[in-house]
């Protein structure tokens, strides 16, 4: 599990460098800030859509391999953007293949490992593993900011692309893809409980059986359109534009990344409780508290903005950050226990591919919208007012179930054929 968070730490380190070179890119290139979003939106979507085929490949191939051949792309392609003279080498590096790398570590990664190596306390490990993207935020940004500042962007690619290469063997000698190759059983275990590590099944036909199973359930459809919405409002727009946002208003580039990382540090303290809260209370309501701050919060940004008090900024980083990805072990949880644990891997990655496509909509309609208003207000106003509506809708979740709830009634995806 340790080493699956840094790793997973590295990897969010990674995917926040955007916000921080969008500005530099701008004035070095003079690239519209909606062709560098573009590059972002692809880096989202791809590592999104990747996800239930993931989650297929880490049951049929192990997580182990997955995490290395990650993590080669994520390095290289970090690398190799030092070099980029055309907009659309960046859309290929950033979009293509970091958002390839990103799809095996930020999807389904940690859901899988609690799903094989915990029983009990499931939820607040997601919880712990999920707030491994805020630490990531927390220790890379300002470090980038402040590189980009006295140095050059450039200076900054390498430094996340160095780390990204010291986890290549650090996952290659100590990550193992289940308890058992340990000589362990998951944690909490009771005799009749099974998990299994590997399966012969085609991952392609898995991650589409997957999705057969899913689209039957309305709660499918209620956990991916909220999910949506979760990726909307935060990785496609506040981890991508806060900072140029902030720097529009006069803010100092080091200074807004700070911001985040502060946002990072409550995000930990949030995503960590919500799993500790999603093995004790209705998800469903959980779901409705945190959306409903999460709007709120998003339409007093712009006002703290124009206002230019920083006081007020961290208030808003306060309540933001406890609200991150709070939203994921509920969501998790939810899944399990409507589809089985057995399936709830691949069905949970096409869920989270609905959460990537919000934020590649944001990522990318973010930037368009600055292009032609030179204002984040209104894109920032109508986040807030979907957050609202995906309080709503979570409600819904559960009413009309169309699968049972015992896992005995599941469809088993991992079954040989």
């Amino acid at each position: 599990m340790a080493t699956a968070f840094v790793t997973m730490l590295v990897a969010a380190g990674i995917r926040s460098v955007p916000g921080v070179v969008m500005v530099p890119l701008e004035q070095e290139f003079g690239w519209e800030r909606s062709s560098i979003s573009l590059a972002v939106a692809i880096n989202l979507v791809i590592y999104g859509i990747s996800g239930p085929f993931v989650a297929a490949l880490m049951e049929r191939f192990g997580v182990k391999k997955m995490m290395l051949g990650a993590l080669v792309l994520l390095a290289g392609g970090t690398g190799l953007t030092t070099f980029v003279t055309s907009v659309w080498q960046l859309q290929l590096l950033w979009g293509i293949i970091i958002g390839l790398g990103s799809g095996v570590i930020l999807t389904v990664l940690g859901a899988t490992i609690a799903n094989r190596w915990f029983v009990k306390h499931k939820g607040l490990v997601i919880g712990l593993l999920m707030a491994s993207t805020a630490t990531g935020q927390l220790a890379f940004l300002p470090l980038l900011a402040y590189l980009v500042s006295s140095s050059t962007w450039r200076t900054a690619m390498w430094t996340v692309a160095g780390a990204g290469i010291v986890m290549i063997p650090i996952v290659a000698l100590l990550m193992k893809d289940s308890p058992a190759d340990k000589g362990l059983t998951a944690y909490g275990a009771e005799e009749d409980d099974v998990v299994q590590t590997s399966s012969k099944v085609n991952p392609i036909r898995a991650a589409f059986e997957g999705l057969a199973l899913g689209v039957r359930s309305s709660d499918f459809w209620l956990l991916s359109g909220s999910f949506f919405i979760c990726g909307l409002s935060t990785a496609g727009l506040v981890a991508t534009h806060l900072i140029p946002a902030c720097i529009s208003y006069g803010i100092p580039e080091v200074q807004a990344a700070s911001l985040l990382a502060f946002m990072g540090l409550f995000d930990i303290i949030g995503t960590t409780l919500s799993g500790w809260l999603s093995d004790r209370y209705n998800n469903r309501w959980l779901l409705f508290w945190y959306y409903g701050l999460r709007g709120l919060s998003l339409l007093i940004l712009p006002y703290a903005l124009a206002s230019g008090s920083y006081s007020l900024l961290l208030v808003f980083a306060i309540f933001y950050g406890l609200d991150w990805i709070a939203t994921v072990p509920p969501t998790v949880r939810l899944t399990a226990d409507i589809f089985g644990k057995q399936n709830s891997g691949i069905v949970y990655g096409w869920i989270f591919a609905a959460h990537q496509l919000g934020s590649g909509a944001a990522a990318y309609g973010g930037g368009v919208m600055f292009t032609r208003m030179q204002s984040y207000e209104v894109t920032f106003l109508l986040a807030g007012f979907f957050c609202l509506a995906g309080a709503l809708l979570v409600l819904r979740i559960g009413k009309n179930r169309t699968l049972p709830a015992d896992t005995s009634a599941h469809v088993n995806l991992h079954q040989d054929v």
